[in-house]
């Protein structure tokens, strides 16, 4: 899963750029006087490494400018990837300012079946993957695991794929709400994604419904789901007991709030209503490259966050 870098024009509303407080790096001093900010009503979180132009490329620092910026939260779908010993230091970081991590990806092959396949053929490996999972939760202390459940079986009718991937979390659930964590499954749009079993927020909601454990639940990519389906704030009530987190971006172009047709202002403004205390993870791209991106994205968030 590739992501790209973020957002696009302006400087923070009220403050001059140039004119606050300290920089976050000594290499980056005359990049990051943005200022620092009171905390955001939601937990907006920035992909980490989003801010190499105002925070340097260090992971240390990043979380601390997020910090400082006003957000309670960051993700890294990438995190598995990372080193044992820098998983550790990001834990250490995020304890010491008491922020929480999103969803870090576990499992999201695009290419093959796997899900949807019978238990006796996938099981074994699957819960060698669930394993995988918990040892980088075991040393991040991040509450949710994202998992795709792979491509459809064109060879096989769809009820029956359903009943595969249903028995198939239920093992993967089960492991993983033993240790602490949650699986979330991801719909994503079949047009950016063809050929994938999981695309709708109904159909998502169906298979935790079936799998029955805490360890299942779903993030509800707004970006996708604007795409599959619309409708976004009825299906959020809708499947409300069976989301874990979110994933944010606008459509069209996949930028940050306020570059397309998503009033992610009123969503915010519900979500808050609902007393959401989850991650709502900026997985999106830059509408304007450079410095000047990413001080238009912690300004669309501000400007999302006035409700």
């Amino acid at each position: 899963m590739h992501r790209r870098q973020f957002i696009t024009s302006t400087v923070t509303t009220g403050v001059a750029f140039g004119a606050a407080v300290r920089s976050v790096t000594a290499q980056n001093n005359d990049n990051a006087d943005i200022g620092t900010k009171k905390p955001f009503k939601l937990k907006y979180a920035p992909s980490l490494g989003c801010f190499r132009q105002l925070a340097g490329q260090d992971d240390t620092d990043q979380i601390r400018f997020m910090h400082e910026q006003g957000f309670r939260a960051i993700f890294c779908n990438g995190l598995m990837n990372k080193k044992p010993a820098q998983q550790e230091k990001i834990a250490s970081m995020l304890h010491d300012f008491k922020m929480d991590m999103g969803p870090y990806v576990g499992y999201a092959n695009f290419k093959e079946e796997s899900f949807v396949l019978p238990p006796g053929e996938i099981k074994d490996r699957m819960l060698k993957e669930a394993d995988r999972w918990i040892e980088t939760h075991k040393r991040i202390g991040a509450r949710h695991v994202l998992v795709v459940p792979g491509r459809y079986d064109q060879r096989l009718e769809w009820d029956y794929q359903t009943a595969n991937v249903i028995e198939n979390l239920k093992y993967c659930a089960e492991a993983c709400q033993k240790a602490g964590l949650v699986i979330v499954l991801e719909p994503l749009n079949p047009h950016n994604h063809p050929g994938l079993f999981l695309t709708r927020m109904p159909q998502a909601y169906q298979i935790c419904q079936a799998v029955n454990n805490p360890g299942c639940k779903i993030v509800n990519d707004l970006y996708h789901q604007q795409i599959t389906e619309g409708n976004l704030i009825p299906n959020i009530d809708r499947c409300w007991d069976q989301i874990g987190a979110f994933h944010l971006g606008d459509n069209p172009g996949r930028n940050e709030p306020g570059t397309g047709e998503i009033n992610y202002k009123n969503i915010f403004k519900h979500l808050h209503s609902k007393k959401y205390d989850g991650v709502l993870c900026c997985e999106h791209g830059f509408s304007t490259k450079g410095k000047e991106g990413e001080i238009a994205f912690i300004n669309a968030y501000r400007d999302a966050n006035n409700f």
